[in-house]
């Protein structure tokens, strides 16, 4: 009897909205089909993804679902145990808290572990804050960098965004960051009191959302066009015009 061939599952990179209760226009549907048939999950919040899984189908089989925490503090010994199922044949998926697994995300540790191992990664389509917040901005398409979280010290955020200003003088090569957002203002302040006044800002929030906004200006105008942040996703950009 010849032994019985096991097809080795994937491993599903799936988008998560930005914020708000619906999907539509936001992610594909092809990508809602392929989440109807996966049963394990790696996560950074259950309840998030359940949320997620429910606005993709609302008749989705949570119950019959396995939810793997997957975090910054998860051990990477848990990761291989999480990949046990693609083994037996089983697809996994790995849903962020927002936007695409794998940038600015614990998602792209078990990715690498999972090419180290030989299993097939398949990133869907779905929404990227910093792309958008990029082709939006105006700003270099062709060089940029995301540089993740500012510093939490002010005077070591205030030197990264001055060598940011003085990296674009100098090489036109688009800055993107970000940082939390009950700390958005204090980005903005320091970003208008510290930077030359013709250093290009753009400034993108709540992106997808139906109060979105992207706006590209000078430090001088944004001096005098500044509004409140609050507490909302936003996307930071320094470059030059194209």
């Amino acid at each position: 009897m010849s032994e019985e061939i096991i097809t080795r599952g994937k491993l599903f990179l799936i988008p998560n909205t930005l914020g708000g209760e619906t999907t539509h226009g936001i992610i594909p549907v092809g990508v809602a089909e392929i989440v109807k048939n996966i049963r394990y999950f790696a996560v950074e919040e259950v309840k998030s993804a359940r949320r997620l899984l429910r606005k993709l189908d609302r008749e989705f089989p949570i119950n019959d679902s396995t939810f793997y925490i997957l975090n910054k503090k998860t051990p990477s010994e848990e990761l291989y145990s999480m990949l046990r199922p693609m083994k037996e044949g089983f697809d996994i998926g790995i849903i962020s808290e927002a936007g695409c697994p794998g940038i600015a995300d614990p998602g792209a540790n078990l990715v690498s572990l999972a090419h180290q191992k030989g299993f097939t990664v398949a990133p869907t389509v779905g929404p990227s804050s910093i792309l958008l917040a990029l082709i939006g901005s105006g700003f270099n398409g062709q060089e940029f960098s995301f540089n993740g979280y500012l510093p939490k010290e002010r005077k070591d955020r205030i030197k990264k965004l001055r060598d940011f200003e003085h990296y674009v003088r100098r090489t036109g090569s688009t800055q993107i960051f970000m940082d939390t957002p009950f700390r958005n203002m204090h980005v903005l302040d320091d970003m208008l009191n510290s930077l030359s006044d013709d250093v290009q800002v753009c400034i993108a929030s709540n992106l997808t959302m139906p109060d979105e906004s992207i706006k590209t200006m000078s430090v001088a105008k944004w001096r005098d066009n500044a509004y409140d942040l609050g507490k909302i996703p936003t996307l930071f950009l320094i470059g030059k015009m194209a």
